[in-house]
Protein backbone atom coordinates (compact mmCIF):
# COMPACT_ATOMS: atom_id res chain seq x y z
CA UNK A 1 0.00 0.00 0.00
CA UNK A 2 2.57 2.26 0.96
CA UNK A 3 4.65 1.71 -2.65
CA UNK A 4 1.55 2.28 -4.06
CA UNK A 5 1.15 5.74 -2.84
CA UNK A 6 4.70 6.80 -3.13
CA UNK A 7 3.94 5.94 -6.98
CA UNK A 8 1.02 8.30 -6.90
CA UNK A 9 3.56 10.92 -5.23
CA UNK A 10 6.12 10.70 -7.94
CA UNK A 11 3.09 10.47 -10.61
CA UNK A 12 1.83 13.48 -9.50
CA UNK A 13 5.20 15.25 -8.95
CA UNK A 14 6.29 14.63 -12.79
CA UNK A 15 2.72 15.80 -14.02
CA UNK A 16 3.29 18.94 -12.36
CA UNK A 17 6.08 19.17 -13.45
CA UNK A 18 5.22 18.86 -16.81
CA UNK A 19 2.29 21.19 -16.39
CA UNK A 20 5.06 24.16 -14.99
CA UNK A 21 7.51 23.60 -18.36
CA UNK A 22 4.14 23.70 -20.37
CA UNK A 23 3.22 26.82 -18.99
CA UNK A 24 6.25 28.04 -19.12
CA UNK A 25 7.24 27.49 -22.76
CA UNK A 26 3.37 28.73 -23.96
CA UNK A 27 3.42 30.75 -27.09
CA UNK A 28 0.22 32.38 -26.27
CA UNK A 29 1.62 33.66 -22.53
CA UNK A 30 4.50 35.04 -24.04
CA UNK A 31 2.17 36.80 -26.44
CA UNK A 32 0.21 38.21 -23.41
CA UNK A 33 3.47 39.15 -21.71
CA UNK A 34 4.41 40.97 -24.81
CA UNK A 35 1.32 42.75 -24.72
CA UNK A 36 1.33 44.00 -21.30
CA UNK A 37 5.19 45.07 -21.07
CA UNK A 38 4.57 46.91 -24.67
CA UNK A 39 7.46 45.01 -26.53
CA UNK A 40 7.57 43.06 -30.09
CA UNK A 41 6.51 39.39 -30.20
CA UNK A 42 5.48 37.85 -33.46
CA UNK A 43 3.39 34.32 -32.96
CA UNK A 44 2.79 31.98 -35.88
CA UNK A 45 2.41 28.54 -36.60
CA UNK A 46 3.95 28.55 -40.01
CA UNK A 47 3.45 25.20 -40.80
CA UNK A 48 -0.19 25.58 -40.84
CA UNK A 49 -2.04 28.13 -43.15
CA UNK A 50 -5.71 27.88 -41.11
CA UNK A 51 -4.17 29.77 -37.56
CA UNK A 52 -3.77 33.52 -38.41
CA UNK A 53 -1.00 34.85 -36.29
CA UNK A 54 -0.33 36.97 -33.96
CA UNK A 55 2.45 40.25 -33.46
CA UNK A 56 2.34 42.39 -30.68
CA UNK A 57 4.19 45.28 -30.84
CA UNK A 58 4.28 48.49 -28.61
CA UNK A 59 1.07 47.22 -26.49
CA UNK A 60 -1.04 46.54 -29.69
CA UNK A 61 -2.52 43.23 -30.98
CA UNK A 62 -2.64 42.49 -34.57
CA UNK A 63 -3.94 39.11 -36.22
CA UNK A 64 -3.05 38.44 -39.59
CA UNK A 65 -5.01 35.50 -41.62
CA UNK A 66 -3.28 33.76 -44.14
CA UNK A 67 -4.64 32.80 -47.68
CA UNK A 68 -3.76 29.82 -49.45
CA UNK A 69 -2.58 29.67 -53.44
CA UNK A 70 -0.34 28.96 -56.23
CA UNK A 71 3.16 30.22 -56.82
CA UNK A 72 4.92 30.01 -59.52
CA UNK A 73 6.62 26.92 -58.29
CA UNK A 74 4.28 25.66 -55.48
CA UNK A 75 1.25 26.31 -53.54
CA UNK A 76 2.22 29.04 -50.55
CA UNK A 77 0.54 31.77 -48.69
CA UNK A 78 -0.35 34.44 -51.26
CA UNK A 79 -2.50 36.82 -49.53
CA UNK A 80 -2.35 38.53 -46.30
CA UNK A 81 -4.90 40.30 -44.17
CA UNK A 82 -3.43 42.12 -41.02
CA UNK A 83 -5.97 44.14 -38.50
CA UNK A 84 -6.03 45.12 -34.93
CA UNK A 85 -9.38 44.92 -32.62
CA UNK A 86 -8.24 48.15 -31.05
CA UNK A 87 -7.14 50.84 -33.13
CA UNK A 88 -7.64 53.60 -31.03
CA UNK A 89 -3.78 52.13 -29.07
CA UNK A 90 -2.50 52.77 -32.40
CA UNK A 91 -1.98 56.74 -31.55
CA UNK A 92 2.57 56.80 -32.05
CA UNK A 93 2.99 54.57 -34.78
CA UNK A 94 4.14 55.84 -38.27
CA UNK A 95 4.29 54.13 -41.44
CA UNK A 96 7.92 53.34 -40.62
CA UNK A 97 6.34 51.00 -37.60
CA UNK A 98 4.61 49.22 -40.52
CA UNK A 99 6.93 48.33 -42.93
CA UNK A 100 8.90 46.95 -39.99
CA UNK A 101 6.33 44.80 -39.70
CA UNK A 102 5.73 43.86 -43.25
CA UNK A 103 9.28 43.17 -43.42
CA UNK A 104 9.01 40.58 -40.30
CA UNK A 105 5.48 39.32 -42.09
CA UNK A 106 7.89 38.76 -45.34
CA UNK A 107 10.43 36.75 -43.78
CA UNK A 108 8.75 33.90 -43.37
CA UNK A 109 6.00 34.53 -46.17
CA UNK A 110 8.03 36.16 -49.12
CA UNK A 111 5.20 35.67 -52.06
CA UNK A 112 2.47 37.21 -49.93
CA UNK A 113 0.29 40.43 -50.78
CA UNK A 114 0.25 42.03 -47.30
CA UNK A 115 -3.36 44.15 -46.95
CA UNK A 116 -4.12 46.47 -43.99
CA UNK A 117 -7.78 47.12 -42.62
CA UNK A 118 -8.59 50.23 -41.97
CA UNK A 119 -7.81 52.86 -40.12
CA UNK A 120 -3.71 51.98 -41.20
CA UNK A 121 -4.89 50.69 -45.17
CA UNK A 122 -5.58 54.52 -45.31
CA UNK A 123 -2.63 55.80 -44.22
CA UNK A 124 -0.45 52.76 -46.02
CA UNK A 125 -2.56 54.69 -49.39
CA UNK A 126 -1.38 58.09 -48.78
CA UNK A 127 2.27 56.87 -49.13
CA UNK A 128 1.47 55.29 -52.19
CA UNK A 129 -0.07 58.74 -53.73
CA UNK A 130 2.47 60.82 -52.39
Amino acid sequence: MAFLIRLIIIALIIYLFYRLLKFIFDPKRKLDAALESGTYYFHDDVGNVRKNFFIAMRGVLFEGEKYLGTTKEAFDVVSIFIWTETPDKLIGFSKEDFHFLEKEIRMNYPDADISWKSPIEQLMKKEEEA
